[in-house]
C-alpha cells in the first residue's frame, strides 16, 4: 500500500488548490530526500556570479556531478569540487545538441546511480522561467528520484533592475508579463 503523503503536503495542496482552483497540471511533490543523496535544479541567475543563492552555492560547493548548460556562468563551475564530474548539456541554437528527453534521462541516470551522490543541475537564470526545470522535474518525479529546485534570478526582472529600471510601480504598473521568443515548435499554433 501507498505511505500516505505527510500532513504539512496534504495541507499545502489543500491550500493551493482552495487559492488558485484545481492544482493537477502542477508537479508532482518531490520523493522524500534520503541519505543526502539528490538532484538539484540550481538557477545561476542572469550572468553575474554575484547573484547565484547561497544555497545554490552549497550545493555546487558539495556537488559530485555538475549537469550544465551554456547560459550557466563558466566561473560558478569553479565552485565545484575538482573531482566533480562536469557535464556540458549547452544548446546552441541552430546546431545539433542535447535533445531534452535525453537531458530528462542524465539526470534520471545520474540521481539513480550513487545513493551518496549530489548531482547539481546548473541553469541559467530561474529553473522554470523558459529554462524547462518543470520537464526536468516531472522526469525526476516520475522516476522517484529525489529532487530539490533552487530558484535563480530570472534575467526578465535583473536586467532591468541593473538598468534602473523598476518593473511594477505602485502607481502606474501594478504588473507585468514575461514572454517567450522561442516557443515549442512542435505545439503548433
Amino acid at each position: 500500500a501507498e505511505k500516505p503523503e505527510p500532513v504539512a503536503i496534504c495541507r499545502l495542496k489543500r491550500v493551493a488548490a482552495d487559492h488558485r482552483g484545481d492544482i493537477s497540471d502542477r508537479l508532482p511533490v518531490a520523493p522524500a530526500v534520503k541519505n543526502g543523496k539528490k538532484v538539484a535544479l540550481v538557477g545561476a541567475g542572469p550572468g553575474d556570479p554575484g547573484l547565484l543563492t547561497v544555497r545554490g552555492a552549497e550545493l555546487l560547493q558539495r556537488a559530485d556531478v555538475v549537469v550544465y548548460d551554456r547560459l550557466s556562468v563558466a566561473s560558478l563551475l569553479d565552485l565545484a569540487p575538482e573531482a566533480a564530474e562536469r557535464i556540458s548539456v549547452g544548446k546552441i541554437p541552430g546546431r545539433p545538441g542535447p535533445r531534452q528527453d535525453e537531458i530528462n534521462a542524465l539526470l534520471v541516470e545520474q540521481g539513480k546511480a550513487d545513493p551518496t551522490a549530489t548531482i547539481v543541475r546548473l541553469k541559467g537564470g530561474d529553473p522554470f522561467v523558459f529554462a524547462r526545470g518543470g520537464e526536468e522535474a516531472a522526469a525526476l518525479a516520475a522516476a522517484g528520484v529525489p529532487f530539490e529546485v533552487v530558484p535563480g534570478i530570472t534575467s526578465a526582472i535583473a536586467v532591468p533592475a541593473y538598468a534602473g529600471i523598476p518593473v511594477t510601480l505602485r502607481h502606474s504598473s501594478t504588473s507585468f508579463t514575461v514572454v517567450t521568443g522561442h516557443e515549442d515548435p512542435s505545439v503548433g499554433d
